[in-house]
């Protein structure tokens, strides 16, 4: 058995381990499909060190491979579902994958990315699909493939852990490897106990988690795979629905979920007779965090659930690294908590100095444990990030207050929050900006109700070029090409040149600020 599972299916065989949308699995039929899937990846030449992409909705096969890799030494790589073959093609290249895991949901983009040159190191695709719906092509069938796996107990299990890409706010996605990611040659799976058992603590012990946000995200997948290792139970929703997610809560006694500003939304927001068939008196926790949620939404929740709610701060580079609870947010409406035992908040002015208490500056983190991270591949990009090894920053302003309480006042970076999903408009200006028909482009986050912010992107067209509605359509068509769906600009402005500094620097303050002049917050 499995060194993380195996426990579980001893003293809890019949107990659920998963449930996605289609079927459950129980502790006792996990255990040894993870063992299966160790011994049929080995077969396959994959090797402690080696990298397995997962591009799959939330589903059981998910977890299951992300559990084999961290009992065989293995480094799994989360996708983003939503993005297109070019920007696979690039994830895959540069995490240099041996493997990939995929569901027909999203087999026909992966194809396409493994065409592209840059995929050429993947040696094994493997596809989930229902039954009667065969694979064919590069893709073998999950099931066939785990088959060829003895259920026994795999020998020289080793520590293996994810590597998530965080886009950048400069070109492509960069791939964070932290602390959990590796450890020093040799560790066993072990360590992944003493990690979920803490976390499960700080969560809910032994309970039910919901997922219902997508495991490719840091977050989701730390406040559920996490609580899973230390003996929880989780049942899955690939795609939201808030009455489904009351509904599973109820139906599974859930004691815990994570939750964006976005959904929080469209919880309070359902129809008071769905609200009403709600019991919830098994949900202990629920915490949120990815984005800044309005006032209105959260103590609307709170007086409706009680207050169970937990806002995080954190980063995928720097996990948690404050907490507030529901209590001490009503009492300041609008800080984000303080920091976790093992760490440092530092507060710099543009000068590199530090800053007193109630002063904005940079703010910078170290954890008190030598937790650190670097960039998969980009050593300029770690070093740009971080102030000093073990000090690093997330490119947000804020400030200490006089009982140690930490409040965002901007984002330093260009960062956009949509939904709870981060988006750096390098990236999309990358794009725009290769148009033939684009002389100069910005992108800026603007408010939305719904979701927080959204994409804008502010055009200057090439000479001659009229831009017109014909133009809005030729540039929304080649985002969508280009770029997964949530990076695509929701509307576009139309200029004749964009603020600069005499160093050429875009002003986008200047831009963004239009926008924001009515709000209580930049961000």
């Amino acid at each position: 058995m499995a060194v993380l599972t195996r426990g579980f299916a001893e003293a809890r065989g019949t107990e659920m381990a998963l449930a996605d949308d289609e079927k459950s699995v129980s502790f006792g039929e996990f255990d040894p499909r993870v063992n299966q899937l160790i011994h049929a990846l080995r077969a396959n030449d994959l090797r402690p060190g080696d990298m397995v992409a997962i591009l799959c909705g939330n589903c059981n096969e998910w977890f299951e491979m992300a559990m084999a890799c961290s009992n065989a030494g293995m480094t799994f790589v989360p996708v983003n579902w939503h993005l297109v073959a070019t920007e696979i093609a690039y994830i895959l290249g540069d995490s240099g994958a041996k493997a990939v895991l995929t569901d027909h949901r999203f087999d026909l983009e992966l194809a396409k990315a493994l065409d592209d040159e840059r995929s050429n190191n993947v040696q094994l695709a493997l596809r989930v699909a229902p039954p009667g719906l065969t694979s064919e092509g590069r893709f073998t069938d999950y099931e066939t493939f785990i088959s060829t796996g003895s259920a026994d107990e795999p020998d020289g299990q080793l520590f293996g852990g994810p590597m998530f890409y965080t886009s950048g706010t400069t070109g492509n996605p960069k791939g964070v490897k932290g602390s959990l990611t590796a450890m020093p040659e040799g560790t066993g799976p072990e360590i992944w106990q003493l990690i979920g058992a803490g976390f499960s603590e700080m969560v809910v012990p032994q309970g039910t988690t919901v997922l219902c946000g997508p495991a490719y995200h840091s977050a989701q997948w730390a406040f559920s795979f996490l609580p899973m290792i230390g003996g929880s139970s989780t049942v899955m929703q690939h795609k939201y629905d808030s009455a489904e997610v009351l509904r599973l809560i109820d139906e599974h006694q859930a004691t815990n979920i994570h939750l964006v500003p976005t959904q929080m939304k469209r919880m309070v927001d359902l129809p008071d007779e769905v609200k009403a068939g709600y019991d919830g008196s098994s949900m202990q926790m629920v915490i949120h965090g990815a984005a800044p949620c309005p006032p209105v939404v959260k103590t609307s929740l709170i007086e409706w659930w009680g207050p169970k709610i937990t806002e995080y701060y954190g980063s995928t580079e720097g996990s948690i690294i404050t907490l507030i609870d529901s209590e001490s947010w009503l009492e300041r409406g609008g800080s984000v908590g303080t920091p976790l035992p093992n760490v440092e908040i530092l507060v710099i002015d543009d000068s590199g100095n530090p800053c007193g208490v109630n002063e904005s500056g940079t703010l910078y983190f170290r954890s008190l444990t030598g937790a650190d991270f670097e960039y998969h591949n980009a050593p300029e990009k770690t070093a740009e990030a971080h102030k000093e090894p073990g000090v690093f920053t997330t490119g947000d302003v804020g400030y200490l207050d006089d009982e140690g309480y930490l409040w965002l006042s901007d984002r330093k970076i260009d960062m956009i929050i949509s939904g709870g999903v981060n988006i750096y408009p390098a990236e999309i200006e990358g794009v725009l900006g290769g148009h033939p028909l684009v002389a100069d482009v910005a992108v800026i986050g603007v408010p939305n109700d719904d979701f927080g912010e959204e994409v804008k992107a502010v055009i200057v067209a090439n000479d001659g070029v009229d831009a017109d509605g014909e133009l809005l359509g030729v540039l929304a068509a080649y985002c969508r090409e280009n770029l997964a769906g949530y990076k695509c600009p929701r509307s576009y402005d139309f200029s004749d040149a964009l603020p600069r500094t005499g160093t050429g620097k875009v002003q986008k303050r200047k831009l963004r600020d239009p926008y924001w002049t009515d709000r209580d917050a930049a961000i």
